[in-house]
């Protein structure tokens, strides 16, 4: 997939909606050779999916082994939107709380008094700091089924069309 067609992709008002949301689904291959597929809060800063963990995270090993990731971030709701992101991921170990981490959890409900609260809280927790995964997409679909359809549904669609023609 070619760059700007990632990018028309990202850019359109739900895909938009749907990188504005808390979480996405985490998708890679563990240490063993098995899929995983974890949720995981995150931020899109205008071109990379930034997602932040604990330096002892079972899942850094594996990104370092094998750095391909899918990325899917969906909405509870019929019909669902599906944003699908492939890339690699990179891995940024950083001193203290990346300012991403403290954004991507900013959108939950908290008083003021519980969001200091929660901020002291991962400060304590987290005091070697955290590993900032960083994804840059190579691939991008949306599904919103008004637009966009998943590839085998379009393929069945189209076959309909064909024999009614027929």
């Amino acid at each position: 997939m070619q760059p700007h067609e990632i990018t028309e992709i990202l850019s359109r008002p739900t895909s938009r909606e749907l990188l504005a949301r808390d979480v996405t689904r985490l998708a890679y291959i563990a240490k063993d050779g098995t899929p995983r597929n974890v949720p995981i809060a995150f931020t899109w800063n205008g071109s990379e999916i930034v997602m932040c963990t604990s330096k002892n995270a079972p899942k850094l090993p594996a990104l370092r082994r094998n750095p391909m990731v899918a990325l899917t971030i969906d909405t509870e709701v019929h019909p669902p939107k599906i944003l699908l992101i492939r890339g690699r991921a990179e891995l940024d170990a950083v001193d203290g709380i990346p300012d991403e981490y403290l954004q991507m959890n900013g959108s939950y409900q908290m008083t003021p008094e519980q969001r200091v609260e929660w901020e002291a809280e991962v400060r304590s927790l987290y005091h070697d700091g955290m590993v900032r995964i960083v994804v840059t997409p190579t691939w991008a679909k949306l599904i919103d089924f008004e637009t966009t359809l998943p590839t085998a549904v379009e393929e069945l669609v189209r076959q309909r069309e064909e024999r009614r023609r027929a």
